[in-house]
């Protein structure tokens, strides 16, 4: 950890963690905040980044989720059409159409 001391002689590395600090406040007028307000804020501002790289992330996974169909789960599965063939794998029935993508089924337990 830094001491007080340290990062008042290294201006610029405490620019760069808090960009709301300016040069006026080390001048030797006392700053109108308190330091630790300052570094809430930089805080804050360091978490609402990562939460919009998180939410931009989350948003592209979600609209993969969507493109991707899924499988109905049934107790017995049926053929639905001339295309649908059941497959057995994974000790599981199911059913795949070659015509009809909304006929997929899976055999629950």
């Amino acid at each position: 950890m830094f001491s007080l001391r340290t990062v008042l002689r290294a201006p610029g590395a405490l620019r760069q963690l808090l960009p709301s600090v300016s040069r006026r406040s080390f001048s030797g007028v006392a700053s109108v905040r308190p330091l630790s307000h300052l570094v809430q804020n930089g805080l804050t501002r360091l978490r609402a980044q990562s939460q919009t790289s998180n939410a931009v992330t989350a948003a592209v996974g979600t609209s993969r989720q969507l493109q991707i169909r899924g499988m109905k789960t049934r107790s017995s599965v049926k053929r639905l059409c001339d295309g649908c063939k059941p497959v057995r794998r994974k000790n599981r029935v199911f059913i795949i159409c070659s015509k009809n993508a909304k006929h997929k089924q899976r055999q629950g337990k």
